[in-house]
């Protein structure tokens, strides 16, 4: 068995389910997590940050219930409104991340929502993978080669398509996979608790 995340790294409840994902990963070290991309913020929803009037609102909401960061770097990016938050850099970026240190994929993902949601740092610069990488101890120049190299759309498009066919369309989902058999065990919000409680009660092959 598996779990399967999938997330969008300019997605403020999988900013807020971080702590969830690195309590069950902490207590469960021996389980397999597959970190995957998905498109939030792709074609007609890349606009600038202004026209989704949501976002102050539900950032306000995800800080009370999960106690998750939002950086004066990022509530700067908000009140200015023309940042273009484009989920497709963004899973190139974690596409380069994970291959620089697969085992290491739920960290490296809750990094990349630090330095966007704390930080205030695009995630479609190469600047931004370098900073991640340096502070991570990961080969910078590796990541950032690979996040602008000529596969990196294809590894994000890969991603969105891997989402798509497990059926997901909300962000974050956790799945426990097991063979053909797919388990939703959170989606948007859930506790560690909650999700062992759930992981216990999948039956056993």
């Amino acid at each position: 068995m598996k779990l399967i995340y999938v997330f969008d790294a300019y997605c403020g409840w999988s900013h807020g389910f971080s702590a969830t994902l690195h309590e069950v990963v902490a207590r469960h070290p021996g389980l397999p997590v597959e970190v995957v991309s998905g498109g939030l913020f792709t074609g007609s929803r890349r606009v600038p940050i202004r026209q989704f009037g949501h976002v102050q609102g539900a950032n306000a909401k995800i800080a009370e219930l999960t106690g998750a960061e939002f950086g004066e770097a990022y509530e700067k990016l908000i009140a200015d409104g023309s940042f273009v938050m484009d989920s497709e850099a963004a899973a190139r970026g974690v596409a380069a991340l994970r291959q620089a240190a697969p085992d290491r994929a739920t960290e490296l993902a809750a990094a990349l929502q630090h330095a966007f949601y704390v930080g205030g740092r695009s995630l479609s610069e190469a600047a931004t993978y370098r900073k991640v990488a340096e502070a991570t101890g990961l080969d910078a120049d590796a990541v950032v080669a690979a996040f602008e190299g000529p596969e990196a759309p294809y590894a994000a498009a890969d991603d969105f398509h891997r989402a798509a066919e497990l059926g997901v369309t909300g962000f974050p989902t956790l799945l426990a996979v097991d063979g053909d058999f797919v388990t939703p065990l959170a989606h948007g919000h859930a506790t560690a608790d909650e999700i062992d409680r759930r992981l216990a009660a999948l039956p056993t092959p």
